[in-house]
């Protein structure tokens, strides 16, 4: 798949005092509709940070003013490939067992990790977001208590929790969104990292579709998507666990995670461990 070239952006930005920039930065990446990528700039001799999201379509400036409260300024980009360009910069990132980098650090792995080389494209989850990161981490706490034989990744974004999962267990692993681009991304990246014949990438929305079910019942089910899609979800995707099996939420934060527990304990999933990385959480259930 080509992703050199890509559709020109909008970029919506907020100047405010440094330490409110990451909240502000999660707000914009949990408001509808999401962002490419959110991306915090700061000035080293300045009390102030610059916060930017980029758009596909220009974005409401007066809706994201009212919801931070602040003065926003959106402009178009010119018709350069901003996500790899933004990427380009990030470091790589070390969560649990696995190291996650881009081609931009290719040779930079060390020796005793899994490593993960994701491409984000147009698509969410290179390992730098916090929720990604935890995820990660999860699956390497699980990976020490058990062998996960079905897995499900719901919204696979680039695929990166379906390739972990690959590499950690070396069985098949479904994975699926609703994004079609997020869906050939996670297949990209499935032959970059050699897992390629593990990996089933499908377009599905929620939980009844077809393929899923037909793989149901299953050990482990990933879902990094938001809390408002994790409540929705609840009582079908529970329904598709394992006796015994594991289930990873994340997408939420720190205050969101009683709501969705509220929908998950009910259909019978237990908490083990709930993690947490600034703002964000990740939690672990499982079916006894």
């Amino acid at each position: 798949m080509n992703t050199t070239h890509t559709p020109p952006l909008w970029k919506a930005s907020v100047t405010l005092p440094k330490e409110h920039a990451p909240d502000i930065a999660a707000l914009l990446e949990l408001t509808p509709p999401a962002p490419q990528a959110v991306l915090i700039a700061e000035e080293p001799f300045s009390p102030n940070a610059t916060v930017d999201a980029l758009y596909i379509d220009e974005p409401d400036t007066a809706f994201l003013r009212h919801l931070t409260g602040l003065p926003v300024e959106a402009a178009p980009l010119p018709d350069q490939d901003w996500i790899r360009l933004s990427q380009e910069g990030l470091p790589p990132v070390r969560a649990g067992r696995f190291f996650v980098y881009g081609m931009h650090d290719f040779g930079k792995v060390p020796p005793g990790v899994i490593p993960l080389r994701i491409e984000a494209g147009l698509a969410f989850g290179t390992g730098h977001h916090e929720t990604t990161a935890l995820c990660l981490t999860a699956l390497s706490l699980i990976a020490r208590e058990k062998r996960c034989t079905r897995v499900l990744d719901v919204g696979c974004g680039t695929g990166v929790l379906a390739i972990a999962a690959a590499k950690l267990w070396k069985r098949r692993v479904l994975a699926t969104d609703i994004d079609p681009v997020a869906v050939d991304v996670t297949r990209e990246n499935a032959r970059t990292n050699g897992v390629s014949p593990l990996i089933s990438a499908a377009i599905a929305e929620g939980m009844t579709h077809p393929v899923i079910r037909a793989n149901a019942p299953y050990d482990l089910i990933l879902a990094n998507i938001l809390a408002g899609p994790l409540t929705q979800l609840a009582l079908p995707l529970t329904a598709l666990v394992a006796p015994g099996g594991v289930v990873v939420l994340s997408g939420l934060l720190r205050w969101q995670e009683n709501m969705v527990l509220s929908f998950y304990r009910p259909q019978g999933l237990q908490l083990r461990e709930a993690l947490r990385q600034g703002p964000w959480t990740a939690l672990v259930l499982g079916r006894p």
